[in-house]
């Protein structure tokens, strides 16, 4: 009786410490590296931007970060290795409007949903984009490139970040709205497409202003406007789309920290508790702002809102354009 007793004990008290398990393990977390994986390539927005967040994550949890870039199919593929990953909260990503929302249209079909297979965190920042020419291009502004193209349809062709991201539909945007043909070559990220635009493989870029704006100075490189509705306080000299002469252009790219779906909800408030503080903090913002971008940090339901309200404005976008993948 008494060893039945004790036995009887004992399993209580193990359900008892399996019960708690969850919640101990939520308040202790993260006791581990965290891997933040990135869906495009080195030296891009995306990336630049990860980094400077994963260094105040690493000073706010006492743990490492670790940022996994994994580009392609315009940021499809690092998205599907997030959404099939263990769910619990050291696999996370900083994801864009292509792969959450115009990729939907873009791709017809993904291995993810971005809804069901993805858990939000916040939504970390916006960061418009710019047109930009290589020197030789013989525009100055953005009447006479839309001239420019009129008068040769066909001959020129920009460069991107890759399919479906907001720097290509920032370019069908611009050819719909200006009634212009330019041939598309996507790229793994802003980083790898710069290169070919510095070098004068490829004569007109729409890229993020952080990627464009270091290669301003030294006349490698000539902006002519950014994608959003008001000027960017990075570049003030640069005009809003809107401003040259094409009303109703705005666009810009906006990113959000998830995880899979399924991570216990005390470590997304967790997470969100944090990042927000982070995204807010004087020293991050003011370096966000430097590189053309505008910090935002919200609450989950507040990130869900935003997926379920873009996924069908950039499929409005991607149909009325024509865009396709190549």
């Amino acid at each position: 009786m008494l060893i039945g007793g004790r036995r009887s004990i004992l399993a209580a008290l193990a359900a008892m410490l399996c019960m708690a398990a969850p919640a101990m393990g939520a308040e202790e977390y993260p006791v581990k590296p965290i891997r933040i994986v990135v869906p495009f390539g080195a030296g891009g927005p995306t990336d630049v931007m990860t980094r400077a967040l994963a260094q105040k994550m690493t000073e706010a949890f006492r743990q490492s970060m670790i940022v996994d870039n994994r580009p392609g199919a315009g940021g499809n593929i690092g998205t599907d290795i997030v959404a099939k990953a263990p769910a619990d909260g050291y696999t996370l990503l900083i994801s864009t409007n292509g792969p959450l929302a115009a990729n939907l249209t873009l791709f017809g079909k993904l291995p993810y949903d971005p809804l069901k297979d993805l858990a939000p965190v916040t939504l970390f920042t916006y960061l418009p984009n710019m047109l930009a020419v290589h020197p030789s291009v013989p525009a100055r502004n953005v009447p006479e490139l839309i001239a420019l193209l009129k008068a040769k349809p066909g001959e020129y062709s920009f460069g991107s970040g890759g399919n479906g991201t907001s720097s290509h539909l920032s370019g069908e945007l611009f050819k719909t709205l200006a009634g212009v043909r330019m041939n598309h070559i996507p790229y793994k990220g802003d980083g790898a497409s710069m290169i070919d635009v510095i070098g004068g493989q490829v004569p007109i870029v729409f890229c993020s202003v952080l990627a464009g704006m270091r290669y301003l100075e030294s006349g490698r490189l000539r902006a002519l406007a950014v994608t959003s509705s008001k000027r960017v306080p990075a570049v003030p000299d640069l005009p809003a789309m809107e401003e040259t002469g094409l009303p109703g252009y705005d666009l810009a790219a906006w990113y959000s920290v998830m995880a899979p779906a399924g991570t216990p909800r005390e470590i997304i408030e967790k997470l969100n508790s944090v990042l927000v503080k982070i995204i807010r903090n004087t020293d991050l913002k003011e370096k966000i702002e430097s590189m053309g971008g505008i910090p935002v940090g919200s609450t989950p339901e507040e990130v869900t809102e935003l997926i379920k309200a873009e996924i069908p404005r950039w499929g409005k976008l991607v149909r009325e354009s024509g865009a396709k993948v190549d």
